[in-house]
């Protein structure tokens, strides 16, 4: 691992592992001990289990080898919150962890203690800096489990019939829609040889290493991401029955899945003016409000398809990279707690002029793979990124529920091509 701890900077790593902690438990405040077991579909895992994980995670990878006298809190919690490290233990398969009603919330959070504790101890003695790159590790893997415990109690909620919302943070009314949208345009970028992946200041995933240089023909990025008004003039457009629009494989998930909108998009029963309806963590909304919204929960087949059928392009991770490097990490991130992509102009949203960051992340046209001497982490936590590098696509940027200390122009975020269920959107790019 060569991600960089300054000597002396063990008080901030503490501080920053202890509020990543206390921010995880303020997230499942809204929730009770019911919606915390819920498991809505094979991607997702109950919010429970996102409690217990990134507590295992600690203690498999730090406590047990770094702290000496440790004692492990329960032998079959290093299997059991195993999530797919192979050559660490053998683990339940994940579409059953809904069925984990035993160890109940209480133990789980007293597990969290206890791994909490074996840190602050492992913090006092002044671990060595394998150690210490670990906790960082840690935390970051805790702040990737953060956003997926609320994409996943996300889509919990809109299974269930009562549509409750997570977090009610004011009515529709408080937080309009700000006029149109404003006029898309495009920014362009030379081309030429760049350099592109981590710079080595700082923390990053082995994934995003090491740094190399890459060729760019000269291209133009979108001046922001697509609204949820624009892709209703896709859907009105035939765009979901148009095969020439589609890749193969995304012509045949519309088929097999019967997609026709947005993953949370519905139809609002009868013939109000409401129209669609848009499912989110603070309730339904209309369409009409969230009109300039960058719509999120699209596939990378339907976001190709919205591209091709714009007249351009998805941009290439690097091309997304090159237009984002050294622009300040601002816009609506888990921090502003809108945990919506918001309107353009809501006054609410600090946002960059080019809505680089936050709001959705944005699908490119680059496959996941490693880079030019890519080398995973040694041991057990090379599986941590390396061996997903087949079948997936990548993503930038982040999202209105990605901690804002977690995003850097180098991260590659990566999902399969037909995966909805995380807030993934479309910026638009062009030769």
């Amino acid at each position: 691992m060569t991600a960089s701890i300054l000597t002396g900077a063990e008080a901030a790593l503490g501080e920053r592992f202890r509020s990543t902690r206390r921010r995880t438990l303020g997230l499942i405040a809204p929730l009770t001990p019911e919606d915390m077991m819920v498991q809505s579909c094979p991607e997702a895992s109950p919010a429970k289990w996102h409690l217990a994980h990134t507590a295992w995670f600690f203690e498999s990878f730090i406590l047990r080898e770094f702290l000496p006298g440790y004692r492990i809190f329960n032998r079959d919690f290093e299997w059991l919150f195993n999530s797919y490290y192979q050559t660490f233990a053998h683990f339940p398969e994940k579409k059953l962890r809904s069925s984990f009603s035993r160890p109940g919330i209480e133990e789980i959070l007293s597990y969290r203690e206890h791994v909490d504790a074996g840190i602050e101890r492992l913090l006092e003695v002044g671990p060595d800096r394998e150690a210490l790159l670990r906790i960082e590790l840690g935390v970051n893997h805790e702040e990737q489990h953060q956003e997926l415990l609320l994409t996943d109690i996300l889509h919990a909620f809109s299974t269930n019939p009562l549509r409750p919302a997570y977090r009610d943070l004011g009515s529709p009314a408080s937080n309009p829609a700000t006029g149109p949208a404003a006029e898309l345009s495009f920014a362009e970028f030379e081309g030429g040889l760049r350099d592109v992946g981590h710079a080595g200041n700082g923390f990053s995933f082995d994934n995003e290493r090491p740094r190399h240089r890459t060729w760019l023909e000269p291209f133009a990025l979108a001046s922001r991401l697509v609204t949820c008004g624009e892709y209703a003039e896709f859907i009105a457009d035939g765009g979901y029955k148009r095969p020439e629009l589609w890749l193969s494989a995304g012509w045949d998930a519309v088929q097999q899945n019967g997609w026709k909108a947005p993953l949370y998009w519905s139809e609002h029963e009868g013939n109000s003016e409401d129209g669609r309806r848009i499912f989110t963590l603070r309730g339904e909304r209309s369409l009409r409000d969230q009109a300039t919204a960058p719509v999120g929960q699209v596939s990378y087949f339907e976001a190709d398809a919205y591209a091709r059928w714009a007249g351009h392009r998805l941009p290439t991770e690097f091309e997304w990279e090159v237009a984002a490097s050294g622009l300040t990490v601002d816009g609506n991130l888990l921090e502003s707690e809108n945990l919506m992509p918001v309107p353009v102009g809501n006054p609410q949203q600090s946002q960059s002029p080019a809505q680089q960051w936050g709001d959705c992340w944005e699908w490119t046209a680059s496959a996941y793979l490693g880079y030019p001497g890519f080398q995973a982490l040694p041991g057990t936590l090379g599986e941590y990124n390396g061996k997903f590098m087949s079948g997936q696509m990548i993503l930038r940027g982040g999202s209105c529920v990605t901690p804002k200390s977690h995003i850097r122009a180098s991260y590659r975020n990566f999902l399969s091509p037909e995966t909805r269920w995380q807030f993934s959107g479309i910026r638009l790019a062009k030769s």
